[in-house]
């Protein structure tokens, strides 16, 4: 059986032999002859051109009023964090299935995750229970969040879309505003995504975007914070430009800021993979609906997009009957050249993150337990 899905893996990509990567980045613009340009100019750092329109086109793109490129999606996320008032000592609602920099940008700020468990078909935050949690276990004092044991400030909620599947991220902003909680919406795998019709990144109060040398498009390192508050956007470059107070040639800086500028040379990498992001999404919808009809009537399950979304499906992802096949699986496709992976340890898991759990998080530890990430790169082929 599974010597059939690397077969079908192979005529894909149209590689007979040779290792197949989970995924590769994609230059097939006008990468060179932008690097070139920003080279040529001898501006390649923090000021350039190019982070003008990058920053630009990617508010325009997203639907957003603002769009502040940083270092990556991490930086994103902490000066989200911080914009949203997270202070030491806070408690963060987030899941148990991410990628450890959700759960490090929170520990950041001094705080701290409290996890609740996902939806099963979506694979991000789950509305139900988090509509649970904020019942039992939250009340309201003078305007803020209580954690009812331990008696901490919830400062934020940052649900995080698995692999470009978006969460019912409408619900979440809902709940969250009935208990004054600011969502800082972990959208790193979510470029090129869309919840009914709207990108996701721009629902919550903050959103963050990962451009990362395995993401959809890449600027080699890099990130996104999005926003629809002026105000909060001119506050997002100023503290990750170190703070400083524009002059000609005085330092003056009135914060604690950061050094989490994008380079305008990376930047001018984002410009030209953002103008092929339409074709990347086509080819990445057809690939995932080949798998999709493979899978179809197979005892290993595709994962396929959540309703009212088009995703991007950064990572295509299919379900196995338990872990022990999960493991067969993964040695003998990775043995035979064919790289696969799964998903994440689950962040409660870690010894690193003193996290408070609510519930048992039965459906990420199922997850945790089945999913494998297949290969995904955009095909080159037609």
């Amino acid at each position: 059986m599974f010597d059939q899905i690397i077969a079908f893996i192979r005529k894909q990509y149209q590689q007979k032999e040779g290792r197949i990567f989970l995924h590769e980045p994609r230059f097939i613009g006008n990468e060179k002859e932008y690097l070139m340009e920003c080279i040529d100019s001898t501006f390649v750092s923090s000021v350039g051109k190019f982070v003008d329109q990058f920053e630009e086109k990617m508010a325009e793109y997203t639907g957003c009023k603002k769009a502040i490129a940083v270092s990556n999606g991490t930086s994103a996320l902490h000066i989200g964090l911080l914009l949203a008032g997270v202070e030491r000592g806070d408690l963060v609602i987030t899941q148990p299935l991410s990628f450890i920099a959700t759960c490090n940008a929170i520990s950041y700020t001094g705080a701290d995750p409290i996890f609740v468990d996902v939806d099963e078909n979506t694979l991000s935050l789950s509305a139900i229970e988090l509509a649970k949690f904020l019942e039992n276990e939250v009340t309201i004092k003078e305007g803020k969040a209580i954690h009812r044991t331990t008696q901490r400030a919830i400062r934020a909620c940052v649900p995080m879309h698995t692999f470009g599947h978006p969460g019912e991220i409408d619900l979440i902003v809902e709940l969250c505003e009935k208990y004054h909680i600011p969502v800082v919406e972990d959208a790193a795998e979510g470029m090129g995504s869309f919840y009914k019709e709207k990108h996701l990144g721009t629902f919550g109060k903050i959103g963050t975007l990962s451009f990362n040398g395995n993401k959809i498009i890449t600027t080699g390192g890099g990130g996104m914070i999005l926003t629809d508050d002026e105000e909060l956007g001119k506050k997002a470059k100023h503290l990750t430009t170190q703070a400083k107070i524009p002059h000609r040639w005085e330092f003056r800086h009135d914060h604690i800021g950061y050094n989490y500028r994008l380079p305008n040379i990376n930047s001018a990498l984002g410009c030209a993979q953002l103008e092929v992001l339409p074709t990347y999404l086509e080819r990445k919808r057809k690939l995932a609906k080949a798998y999709e009809n493979f899978f179809t009537d197979h005892p290993i399950q595709f994962v396929k997009e959540p309703a009212n979304s088009t995703a991007n499906y950064w990572l295509n992802a299919v379900m196995l009957k338990d872990r022990a096949e999960r493991d067969e699986f993964l040695a003998h496709m990775n043995d035979h050249g064919i790289m696969v992976r799964p998903v994440w340890d689950l962040l409660n898991d870690l010894n690193l993150f003193d996290g408070i759990e609510f519930g048992d998080l039965a459906t990420a530890k199922n997850i945790a337990d089945r999913l494998v990430n297949l290969p995904s790169s955009v095909t080159l082929n037609e």
